[in-house]
């Protein structure tokens, strides 16, 4: 006799189960899907004990029709494909069929539906069978149950998280649900307690707000871009609106919410040098795409898609989101929490009186005249809000040490008939001094600015070094002794296969004897005392990623040499260094952060400055 045996429609249904239904977030997610597909434009779901107790979808949508109520609960049963061209250009949320059959197979579930036309139908089914059929209200859409999940499979059941663990996920599951469906009302109540609750008006701004919070939604930053293929529209934060976690990234494809890395780093990608170390952008995209262009039936969660054009899609996101945020005006403020009010900032005399410490070393007035005395034409214009109110202590305790010096009355040169500087991304700053060695302290007409120095050397060196590595030019230094380097004979192996790769970064490396190279000249442009080092820094790069990306390696390569020789902290600067630092600062293509996300200058505006000093109320 065989082995092979046909598993009965019960076991089949249980098996399923395991693939469909996770854990009570995939319940809610194929129930919400269900209405979605059913045209619902309210949808309210009700949860109690994480959703092991009770789940419950209720919805006004197209509803379901009395013969097809039964049909509905039997696998591969569905009205979303009816052949195989249909399959290959899904446009449903749902479309397997296996959703209804999976749940009431390891659950108790109660459906109440109508169309409107008629009596609607009320099953009970238990255990994926129907035990009890009648007919109900009439009101149109679906309401459905579903009670102690996993009852009947202690297994699964034993391996189901904490409550707050289930509903977190729950929460998570239909926030997306509404930022990829805004013209949809969500209202999520669990054990009572109402989580989310949207007005279906269309507005993704407003939904954003709803789901992570008003200040989050006053700091995104529209997108919206097409090619051939795709059309992506959706919102991003400015970078000063950062996670810990890539779980703020969420994408939509033809309203599915899906996992996608090369996407996902696209975005990244895009606030390279923006974001710190360890942090991540909030995004919300949404991709509208030929059905026929995405494979949505490769995951039964359905969380994952393949697409035929994906580099395109990618390319295309990464350069709109990076063109969009260097845009932006990106110069955090220090800002309190105060009530909605007018308040017109201080209207300030074309001339400034300017306090600063005076230094040792300080420069002659007549090399930095020009500079000190041009007037301001283009102030910041809408600061991101940045809570930093721990820092104003030590502001205010430094502007009291300062020292004043008169009033200029040299002849103003305005900036918009200086030729030499246009399309600044930070006003001209006036400086005061230093806090602490680390800090420069500088005003203008819109209040006081902190500015980190060896941040803002790090981008100005960085700019520079991004450009000459990426033009590698034979203008170098010939060493007097040469630098020598020894590797072990594997790391030896790899790096002799890649010398050309090597020199277009800078590095010519010659081999010399057993496991040893040696380089007899360098591009004058390494940094200053640090050059040997460089090289081996490089280097390590090339060995630690194996795979080899130029373009990467370039980037790396820059980063890397721009914190080399940067003024450290508790470094005292002359006034002519300050000048020409902050000079540089505002020729420089990104002046917000440096090469690792970290905020460079930070605004404290005149009304901030007022209220703390309680002249104003």
């Amino acid at each position: 006799m065989g082995k092979i045996v046909q598993l009965d429609e019960h076991l089949s249904n249980k098996i399923a189960a395991g693939e469909v239904v996770e854990r009570p977030a995939s319940v809610v997610k194929e129930l919400v899907e269900n209405s979605i597909d059913a045209n619902a434009k309210r949808i309210e779901i009700e949860v109690e004990e994480g959703g092991l107790s009770l789940i419950r979808v209720l919805d006004n949508g197209d509803g379901i029709e009395a013969d097809d109520c039964v049909l509905a609960f039997n696998r591969h049963a569905t009205s979303k494909i009816k052949s195989e061209q249909d399959l290959i250009q899904i446009r449903t949320m749902g479309f397997r069929g296996e959703a209804l059959p999976s749940i009431s197979s390891v659950s108790q579930v109660e459906l109440k539906s109508s169309t409107g036309n008629g009596p609607g139908t009320y099953l009970y089914i238990e255990n994926g069978k129907v035990t009890k059929q009648q007919q109900t209200n009439s009101r149109k859409g679906t309401d459905l149950t579903v009670r102690n999940l996993f009852y009947n499979t202690p297994a699964r059941l034993k391996h189901v998280k904490t409550i707050q663990t289930e509903l977190g996920t729950i929460t998570d599951l239909v926030n997306r649900l509404a930022l990829a469906n805004p013209d949809v009302s969500f209202r999520l109540k669990h054990n009572g307690k109402e989580l989310l609750h949207t007005s279906g008006n269309g507005n993704l701004l407003q939904i954003i707000a709803a789901v992570y919070g008003i200040q989050t939604a006053k700091n995104m930053i529209p997108v919206s871009c097409t090619s051939l293929d795709y059309e992506v529209t959706g919102y991003i934060a400015k970078p000063e609106m950062n996670r810990a976690s890539r779980q703020y990234i969420s994408l939509f494809m033809n309203g599915r919410y899906i996992k996608n890395f090369a996407l996902s780093k696209a975005i990244q990608n895009a606030y390279h040098t923006f974001l710190p170390i360890g942090r991540f952008p909030i995004a919300i995209l949404s991709v509208k795409m030929d059905p026929t262009i995405i494979d949505v039936n490769v995951h039964p969660s359905k969380h994952e898609a393949r697409l035929s054009k994906e580099t395109e899609l990618v390319q295309l996101v990464e350069n709109e989101l990076r063109k969009v945020i260097k845009a932006q005006q990106l110069i955090p403020e220090v800002n309190f929490e105060k009530k909605e009010q007018k308040h017109k900032e201080t209207d300030l005399q074309s001339s400034f009186s300017f306090e600063y410490r005076q230094n040792s070393e300080e420069s002659k007035p007549e090399d930095s005249a020009d500079f000190l005395n041009q007037k301001i034409m283009h102030p910041v214009e809408t600061p991101i809000k940045f809570q930093e109110a721990e820092k104003i202590n030590e502001v205010v305790d430094t502007l009291l040490e300062t020292k004043h010096i008169p009033e200029t009355n040299e002849k103003v040169t305005p900036l918009s008939e200086n030729p030499e500087i246009s399309n600044e991304k930070i006003p001209v700053l006036y400086p005061i001094g230093q806090m602490h060695g680390t800090y420069i302290l500088a005003q203008n007409e819109k209040g006081l600015y902190l500015i980190d120095q060896h941040a803002a050397q790090e981008r100005i060196k960085y700019e520079y070094f991004r450009k000459k590595v990426g033009q590698v030019e034979r203008e170098l230094q010939l060493l007097t002794v040469p630098y020598t380097f020894e590797y072990t004979a594997h790391e030896s192996a790899f790096i002799e296969d890649h010398l050309e790769f090597l020199r277009q970064v800078g590095l010519f490396l010659e081999p010399f004897g057993q496991n040893t190279f040696i380089v007899r000249e360098h591009p004058q442009w390494f940094p200053k005392g640090y050059e040997k080092e460089t090289i081996m820094d490089i280097i390590q790069q090339v060995l630690d990623h194996r795979r080899i990306d130029i373009k990467k390696l370039r980037e790396e390569a820059a980063i890397m040499m721009s914190c080399k020789g940067s003024i450290k902290a508790n470094h005292h600067l002359r006034n002519d260094e300050i000048f020409a630092l902050l000079e540089s600062l505002r020729k420089s293509e990104d002046p917000y952060t440096c090469p690792h996300g970290r905020p460079i200058t930070i605004h404290l505006s005149t009304y901030e400055l007022e209220k703390m000093f309680k002249r104003v109320m």
